[in-house]
């Protein structure tokens, strides 16, 4: 009998079952359920009251206003007035208000662990997978369920290996790999099954970079994408959590006989900072096929492109120089607490001096929210997950994707550039 991937061995536990095999229908415990102000209460509390149901276990959930904080208008007053409330009647102490974007508050606040089996009502959820937790996105009806019941089925996924070796150069960072990877693997051909990342690369890389490559393995169509964790896991989550038990490294793992559906290499070490052209995460290919392209706006921002680690990329790109003119950078960072730490550690300084404009955490303008979105025909270097056509605006807009260290360098040029050459 072959041994079994970290995938399945997450979901056995979860199970209640010794092991199970890819296409195994079983009914899972949530052990985390993780909403946000837009799929969140203002979906599930309707179902819920007419189901005449209350949530399982209040100490379980999560909840995180994030997509339309600060309130714009009257509507997105109401949904944070409603979510608030939702919060107070039921009793869920971590309600996380304007702290910063869920997939981001929930590491930094120690809710997660390896080996974890968790839910979340955005289709990013998979970050948790991040740190050995089996995270993935469900609707708001599924939500209203695991509400509910505290159980959810699910169909045991294949696993496909992702080996990422090498280690990536200066100027490159995960988001480039990510990028990288759905020009190479495509959007549709991991059919919501699991991704499992590994190799040399990986184990090179910090936690919030390592987030960006479960984060954005929505963009190639799996359910989750797992990292086993390290001792680079544990020391984030003791760092988290200090008065946690250290989590369980070892055993969440897959086994060395383990079955893949497939195996996906990429040499990190030769890989260029790449650049994904509108309207898809596919159209990546190298940043310099792409010199010259006028931005008008970059914008820094989001789960994936805004952590800690994203600002000091971009610092490294600005310091000493100026955003171009005609050109305006907006910087949204991710959280709170990453805008505290930026902010003592000098780094919002440098990215201010350039000319950078501040805005407040939260989704904003990745998803078409608040502050930043896009006029008809103007073009913007983005340091989100998507460009899908009107995502951050008009739809006549054009969003491309890129690293950190891409739209910082952009933003001075005023126009794509290859970062390297700011680094030098």
């Amino acid at each position: 009998m072959l041994g079994s991937t970290l995938a399945e061995k997450i979901v056995a536990n979860a199970a209640g079952q010794s092991r199970v095999a890819p296409g195994d229908i079983v009914t899972c415990r949530v052990d985390l359920a993780m909403m946000h102000d837009s799929g969140g209460p203002r979906r599930v509390k309707p179902m819920l009251e007419r189901l005449g149901v209350g949530v399982w276990d209040p100490a379980k959930i999560v909840l995180v206003s994030d997509h339309y904080v600060p309130a714009v208008d009257g509507e997105s007053a109401a949904i944070l007035d409603l979510t608030r409330k939702w919060a107070a009647d039921n009793a869920i102490a971590n309600f996380h208000d304007m702290q910063g974007i869920c997939h981001v508050v929930l590491p930094e606040r120690g809710h997660l662990k390896p080996g974890m089996f968790c839910v979340g009502g955005d289709s990013h959820s998979p970050t948790g997978g991040a740190f050995g937790a089996y995270m993935f996105g469900i609707g708001a009806t599924e939500m209203a369920g695991v509400l509910a019941t505290g159980e959810i089925w699910l169909r045991t996924p294949r696993t496909h290996r992702i080996e990422l070796g090498g280690r990536l150069g200066a100027g490159l960072c995960a988001k480039d790999v990510m990028l990288h990877l759905c020009r190479k693997i495509g959007m549709s051909t991991i059919r919501y099954d699991a991704i499992e990342y590994a190799g040399t690369a990986i184990a090179a890389l910090g936690m919030e970079e390592r987030m960006v490559l479960s984060n954005m393995s929505a963009e190639l169509g799996a359910q989750t994408g797992l990292i086993a964790p390290d001792a680079t896991t544990a020391a984030f989550l003791r760092n988290a959590n200090p008065s946690a038990a250290d989590p369980e490294i070892a055993r969440w793992r897959s086994d060395a006989d383990a079955s893949y559906e497939a195996t996906w290499h990429v040499d990190c070490g030769a890989l260029a900072p790449q650049i994904a052209a509108p309207h898809s995460p596919e159209n990546s290919d190298a940043a310099d096929l792409h010199r010259g392209t006028k931005i008008d706006q970059c914008y820094i921002g989001a789960c994936t492109g805004a952590k800690l680690s994203d600002l000091h990329m971009a610092a490294n790109i600005l310091k000493g120089r100026k955003v171009a003119t005609g050109t305006r950078l907006l910087v949204a960072p991710a959280s709170q607490r990453m805008t505290a730490a930026a902010a003592a550690d000098g780094t919002l300084a440098i990215l201010l001096e350039a000319g950078a404009i501040l805005l407040p955490t939260g989704c904003g303008a990745c998803a078409g929210y608040g502050a930043g979105v896009l006029a008809q025909g103007e073009v913007c270097l983005s340091s989100t997950a998507r460009n899908f056509k009107g995502r951050m605006g008009h739809r006549e807009s054009k969003v491309y994707l890129g690293s950190p260290y891409a739209v910082a360098a952009a933003a001075v040029a005023g126009h794509i550039v290859d970062p390297r050459e700011m680094l030098e």
